[in-house]
């Protein structure tokens, strides 16, 4: 296979067009939709997915909850300023944790938040500079981090969110990301309902998002990007709905990136989706044979990102090039709380 380079996945992104507010109504953002095989392109509003899904197609959705993750404290003993990012749960209340300013967070360093309510412990430095907390408090963690931290939103995302929930699903249900899967963002109750009612399966599986989603890819030679590891969980009740929808022959189609790493890393190589519990570091580019994953509903990527090769090993880099820049041309919104995109086949 002919090297992969970085470079071949840039695009000039006008700043204006990074959604920095979530829409009033999920529903009605954009949705283009594309022909995997001929780049073909449709302009659509995203309720009319509805016409799209087929009576026996299975809707594959990550039920993770975004965590309100970062932490604003001060120094114990000095009364500096510390922003702390809650990355991974190690065991019950030690967690990694991003820091900053790195150089205060020393190992012994205390930091107190919300005048006391939390207090936590640098036990020690870990890959990446990354430092290990140990947190002190009384009560439920989880109540406590309701009341003190906020959501940690993108770093291309400089508007403070005014509601907590819009950066969450409507089905979010176990905490554990640091990020949403943002493609899930659009559906309301009442589409998921109407899907239903078309006789469309809705399969839920968990991936835990962590902030490595938003980490550059460095190398020029995209071979050589380390994946970020992430938690998923697949249920027997998940895979046994995918699995008879590919038996039958109905389409699955994954609502964003992080169900679709999901299913394929949970799938054997017959394409069968086995149930359980890992971490996965699978990293989809062009030249991936999917196993599981028929069709995408997604959003609009950062350049050179892991997520937009994986659109790519999906629709082909040039139709999918050629989709954002149709998408930059009609100023499509992108990013978290932008438009969305349908990778499909239009005939069937």
């Amino acid at each position: 296979m002919e090297e992969l380079k970085k470079s071949d996945f840039y695009f000039d992104l006008p700043e204006e067009l990074i959604a920095q507010d979530p829409l009033e109504d999920r529903s009605s953002s954009r949705l283009l939709v594309l022909d995997k095989d001929t780049g073909k392109m449709e302009h659509h509003v995203f309720k009319d997915i509805l016409d799209f899904l087929h009576e026996g197609d299975c809707l594959v959705l990550n039920n993770t909850k975004v965590i309100p993750a970062r932490l604003m404290g001060v120094k114990a003993d000095t009364g500096a300023t510390i922003e702390v990012l809650l990355l991974k749960r190690r065991e019950n209340d030690i967690w990694e944790t991003l820091v900053k300013p790195g150089k205060k967070a020393r190992p012994g360093a205390v930091i107190s938040f919300g005048d006391g309510i939390l207090t936590g412990k640098v036990l020690d430095i870990v890959e990446e500079g990354n430092r290990l907390i140990q947190f002190s408090y009384e009560g439920i963690f989880e109540e406590v981090l309701d009341r003190l931290g906020e959501m940690p939103l993108p770093p291309y995302i400089t508007h403070k969110l005014q509601d907590k929930n819009r950066y969450q699903t409507v089905y979010a249900k176990y905490e554990g990301s640091a990020a949403a899967p943002t493609a899930g963002l659009h559906f309301t109750k009442e589409l998921l309902a109407e899907v239903e009612e078309k006789g469309v399966k809705i399969a839920y599986v968990t991936l835990h998002v962590g902030l490595g989603t938003f980490r550059p890819v460095k190398e020029e030679n995209v071979l050589e990007h380390h994946m970020h590891s992430e938690f998923y969980q697949v249920t027997p009740e998940a895979a046994e709905l995918i699995n008879s929808t590919k038996a039958a022959g109905g389409r699955v189609i994954c609502v964003g990136t992080t169900s679709c790493r999901t299913i394929e890393s949970a799938a054997n190589e017959e394409g069968k989706v086995i149930p359980g519990c890992d971490n996965t570091e699978i990293f989809i580019y062009p030249g991936y044979r999917f196993k599981v994953l028929d069709n995408l509903i997604t959003n609009f990527h950062l350049p050179e990102s892991t997520l937009i090769m994986l659109v790519s090993a999906l629709a082909g880099k040039e139709h999918v090039l050629a989709a954002y820049k149709t998408a930059i041309d009609m100023k499509y919104r992108f990013f978290s709380f932008g438009d969305a995109m349908f990778i499909t086949n239009l005939k069937n």
